[in-house]
């Protein structure tokens, strides 16, 4: 059919010529999308405000050769409205917009890596957790739902019961004394309990950990991410770090 409709995220918009957006969507049916939005930057545009990052929406899109076009958008979350006011909020969820269009394809359905997105946004402007946290454990998540989980307890090579003290990005996580390559981290045992609990979203044992462990993990997770994706992720270098 060439109309459709969908619940999306908006990650990312760059002008068209002189009145126009291409909108970079993560859709929960169709996956990640690139659609036009005509006439988006003029004053008289129905929904205009509605295209911009960080919005859940409800859209309609026809479809294109090379792009969609967007003909519908209703706002379901206005995200960005609650972010923009708060820096730290706001780098941190430019950073979850910035992996979520990297860890996905364009057409290919995302459904889980959909539903991430909008729980962390959704944690993230409800102010419960600090943000760096909450970006951490979204980071970790999406990486496990790409087929990247790290193991923070048992050695990712061998499966030696942990907890263990090295960590090798490049071997997937903790590391036992036989299977430690040179050159692994050798972070305290805190900060590999406080990334455990950020993967299964153990709240109580994340929120109670101390700043230098919070510092060190998120350290772990940027070259995690970045070994991952075979560069780093641009946002992350705007976030403040408690």
């Amino acid at each position: 059919m060439s109309l459709y409709r969908d619940e999306a995220v908006v990650l990312r918009t760059h002008k068209l010529g002189e009145a126009d957006r291409i909108v970079t969507l993560l859709t929960r049916e169709n996956g990640r999308v690139r659609a036009v939005a005509k006439g988006v930057r003029r004053t008289t545009s129905r929904f205009g405000a509605r295209l911009e990052p960080f919005s859940m929406v409800d859209v309609q899109l026809h479809r294109g050769r090379s792009l969609d076009i967007v003909t519908q958008a209703e706002t379901l979350a206005p995200y960005g409205e609650r972010l923009v006011a708060d820096y730290p909020r706001y780098t941190a969820g430019h950073a979850m917009l910035e992996t979520a269009e990297r860890l996905t394809e364009e057409g290919e359905p995302a459904v889980q890596q959909f539903l991430l997105l909008v729980g962390g946004l959704r944690t993230l402007t409800g102010g419960e957790h600090d943000s760096s946290l909450v970006l951490d454990a979204y980071l970790l998540r999406s990486l496990a739902v790409a087929g990247w989980a790290p193991s923070f307890l048992d050695c990712s090579r061998c499966g030696a019961s942990g907890p263990h003290r090295a960590f090798a990005v490049a071997a997937g996580g903790a590391v036992c004394p036989a299977c430690r390559p040179s050159g692994s981290a050798s972070p305290a045992p805190a900060t590999l309990e406080l990334l455990a609990a950020l993967l299964a979203g153990d709240w109580g044992v994340a929120d109670a950990s101390e700043p230098r462990h919070r510092r060190e993990g998120s350290g772990i997770v940027a070259a995690y991410l970045q070994w991952h994706l075979e560069r780093g992720v641009r946002a992350l270098r705007l976030v403040e770090r408690s």
